[in-house]
């Protein structure tokens, strides 16, 4: 069975059973195109679910936390295709391309069914199964390609040309939306527009406390909370709350609340 597969700007998806994704930053611009099965993309504020045949945008610089779902007794296949801002800096030089107006609305969305952009990704397909034939000099074209076929929608053309510089936004309101996802304090820190030195003294002066030991305490209260008040099985939640793994979170929970999650679980079923 084909396992996930990165080739130049593009990959390529495959698994038999459900899959979590344990790398939950999405650095560029991303068009997911769904072969079969069905993949949920949870932002924190939205879920997108994206099901056979739809072709989905994800916004970069963001948070999310993706599931890709098998049916129909075949694998989940799926093709991601990346646009880099370099890329996009480029290719907006080049053509003497300009936002047009501000896109206010939601990072993640389904396209309507768009033929071309189906086209477009019906020519991937041949390179799922023999991703060595696609050359960089290919990639390329149709990177171009998809860029055009982008241009015709205006929404579009305001979100990938809008090359502003990043900017501090409010810490604890992203910290409280964000903290169950699990990834290194230099990426927390540049998106909320800081530096790493920055981040961690702008942190301590909001919440009097280390970034570390305040998302360890906010995930175990999160986990607590959905495993007595919802009755979920710590096995169900140690991932969502931002453990990666089961172990480290249990012996973590008993450290904090002096009782195993299981035995918590136990005296609320």
């Amino acid at each position: 069975m084909i396992q996930d597969r990165t080739k130049i700007n593009i990959l390529f998806s495959c698994t038999g059973e459900a899959k979590k994704d344990y790398e939950p930053f999405v650095q560029d611009f991303a068009l997911s195109y769904i072969l079969n099965g069905k993949m949920i993309i949870n932002d924190g504020r939205d879920v997108t679910e994206i099901n056979k045949g739809e072709i989905a945008f994800i916004s970069k610089n963001q948070l999310v936390k993706t599931i890709k779902t098998p049916q129909d007794n075949k694998p989940f296949m799926g093709i991601s295709f990346f646009l880099p801002k370099e890329t996009l800096y480029n290719y907006a030089k080049q053509n003497n391309i300009l936002p047009k107006g501000q896109y206010t609305g939601k990072p993640n969305f389904i396209f309507p069914y768009d033929p071309f952009l189906k086209g477009f990704f019906d020519s991937i397909v041949p390179y799922f199964e023999n991703p060595d034939v696609l050359t960089e000099n290919l990639a390329t074209i149709k990177t171009n390609e998809v860029i055009e076929l982008l241009l015709n929608k205006i929404q579009m053309q305001n979100i990938l040309f809008s090359f502003q510089d990043d900017f501090k936004i409010d810490l604890e309101a992203y910290m409280s939306r964000n903290y169950m996802h699990n990834i290194p304090l230099e990426q927390f820190a540049k998106l909320t527009g800081r530096s790493l030195s920055t981040f961690k003294r702008d942190f301590r002066e909001t919440f009097q406390e280390t970034p570390n030991k305040w998302l360890i305490k906010k995930r175990l209260e999160l986990a607590y909370f959905l495993i007595t008040k919802q009755n979920k099985k710590p096995v169900d939640v140690y991932y969502d709350v931002g453990f990666v793994s089961f172990a480290h979170f249990s012996r973590t929970f008993k450290t904090e609340f002096g009782v195993n999650p299981s035995e918590i679980e136990k005296n609320h079923s």
